[in-house]
């Protein structure tokens, strides 16, 4: 995946991924963090959201060794309290997570004041909530369907993938596709759901 297709990542986002038909009975993975057992959905879920915290923290200023704290106080609290958290009209993952992240990176801000001997400042915290707006309005979309899509590229075999990709990301005709990697518009098309269905359950409830 190169960095110049990712310019086209808002889009699948955005329109692509939630007007894909998906198949209701399939659980999606805020779900199956509820389930009994849910070692390997957490397991994705911390391979999913660990860059894109990691980008946050980087953003709000922190160093790589104070970003990687702050991940796992979030994660310590994700652990506690996702399995309760229950998605609907009026209850937003994305806010949610949004105010849980800003809520430690309070708490780490206020520690290191303490450590150096000063006051918490206040202003520069402010504008780091004026530059979350930003990430988590916008880039935290983004990143998170990026890295859903580095980590569902294993799942598909290379055909299927490079033809839903240029298909998706290239501006190319099925046609086109079709016969640069020898199959049939009809398997682009496929393709094409397939990879945006599996897409869209990765995702479910996480970008609202």
């Amino acid at each position: 995946m190169r960095l110049a297709d990712l310019q086209v990542v808002g889009d699948l986002w955005d329109f692509r991924i939630m007007s894909t038909p998906m198949n209701t009975t399939s659980l999606t993975l805020l779900e199956k963090l509820r389930q009994p057992a849910a070692d390997d959905a957490w397991m994705r879920f911390v391979h999913l959201y660990t860059p894109v915290l990691f980008s946050w923290a980087a953003r709000a200023g922190l160093q790589e060794s104070d970003a990687a704290d702050l991940v796992q106080e979030v994660f310590v609290i994700l652990v506690e309290k996702l399995p309760e958290f229950q998605y609907d009209q009026t209850g937003s993952f994305r806010a949610w997570l949004r105010a849980v992240t800003m809520n430690k990176l309070r708490d780490w801000k206020r520690r290191a004041a303490r450590v150096a001997t000063v006051a918490f400042d206040d202003k520069q915290f402010a504008e780091i909530e004026a530059e979350a707006d930003s990430f988590w309005d916008q880039d935290f979309r983004r990143e998170l369907t990026v890295r859903a899509l580095e980590l569902m590229k294993a799942e598909f075999a290379p055909t299927t993938w490079q033809a839903c990709w240029e298909f998706l990301t290239k501006g190319k005709s099925a046609a086109e596709v079709a016969k640069q990697y020898g199959i049939s518009e009809n398997a682009v098309y496929i393709a094409k759901c397939r990879t945006l269905r599996r897409l869209r359950q990765q995702l479910q409830g996480m970008l609202d």
